[in-house]
């Protein structure tokens, strides 16, 4: 004897149950695909500034167009992107060199800061650098998402998922920033280093403005040794202005003073902006305007 079997197949709402479970589980697992993939996104674009920052410093190791490199990133074009650059610096790059990659339009870098700057640049023949600092990427609609790459002085490129305090970091002299209240006439004040020994320098401020930035970097001879420098300002009469003074001492050994001209009480009280010993240890300068020189 046969049995009968339902021939009526699946019911209306049976295939509405289906259809249903279906969409919950769509509503569920397609959010955290996309959000697998925006991250994922996150990780690589991150892998891709490290190469980058490498590619500089080895660059410049090779000593590739007997210069060094740098990578500059920038938040004011969209996207977003760094620039590979063969140059001191990158206002005077070679821009025939420059290389220009673009971060995703979900991405945005959240903080940009090498020593105040907006670019690390690598020294030949060590691969180390004086702009050490970090670039922070992040999902714009998931802030919390966010790679850290922390560039060190050895040169050394780090990817972190976490923020490090930056009073964990270890600071010095070589590098230091410092406010000046007055109003700096740039089309006609000097800045005057004097070092010991009576040898004077003086820097025309009208001669290193570039982009509305003070910026200088020389070599004086100083009885018969070199003395490296490099003067750049962060904020220049916006509303006051910032100096930020590089002194190595691996390349400076002679105490120096350095004054600007256009100081009220300058040149009969001596209104310095900062004294250097030969040593490198930093002074506060005696002008009324100047502040306490912070180490980087």
């Amino acid at each position: 004897m046969f049995k009968r079997f339902n021939s009526k197949g699946i019911t209306l709402v049976e295939l509405v149950v289906v259809v249903g479970i279906l969409i919950i589980l769509g509503a569920v697992a397609i959010p955290t695909i996309f959000d697998f993939q925006k991250e994922s996104a996150l990780n690589d674009s991150a892998r891709e500034i490290i190469s980058t920052l490498e590619l500089a410093r080895s660059k410049t190791l090779a000593s590739e167009g007997a210069e060094r490199w740098g990578v500059y990133f920038t938040t004011s074009t969209s996207p977003e992107q760094y620039v590979l650059f063969k140059g001191e610096d990158f206002i005077s790059r070679t821009t025939s060199s420059d290389e220009v990659s673009r971060v995703s339009g979900t991405l945005e870098f959240s903080e940009i800061n090498f020593e105040g700057e907006q670019e690390v640049v690598f020294d030949r023949i060590t691969g180390e650098t004086s702009q050490t600092g970090r670039v922070s990427l992040r999902l714009k609609d998931k802030p919390s998402k966010v790679r850290t790459i922390y560039v060190e002085s050895s040169g050394r490129v780090v990817l972190s998922t976490s923020s490090v305090s930056d009073d964990d970091r270890l600071k010095d002299s070589r590098h230091v920033h410092l406010d000046y209240s007055r109003q700096v006439t740039t089309s006609t004040e000097k800045l005057i280093l004097t070092f010991e020994g009576g040898v004077i320098e003086e820097i025309v401020i009208a001669d290193y403005i570039r982009q509305g930035q003070l910026f200088w970097e020389g070599e004086i001879e100083v009885g018969g040794e070199s003395q490296t420098l490099k003067i750049h300002t962060h904020r220049l009469n916006n509303p006051d202005t910032q100096f930020s003074i590089h002194r190595d001492q691996r390349y400076n050994n002679k105490a120096l003073d350095i004054d600007i001209d256009g100081d009220p009480d300058y040149p009969a009280l001596s209104p310095t902006l900062i004294r250097y010993d030969s040593a490198g240890a930093t002074t506060k300068g005696n002008s009324i305007y100047v502040s306490t020189p912070i180490w980087q």
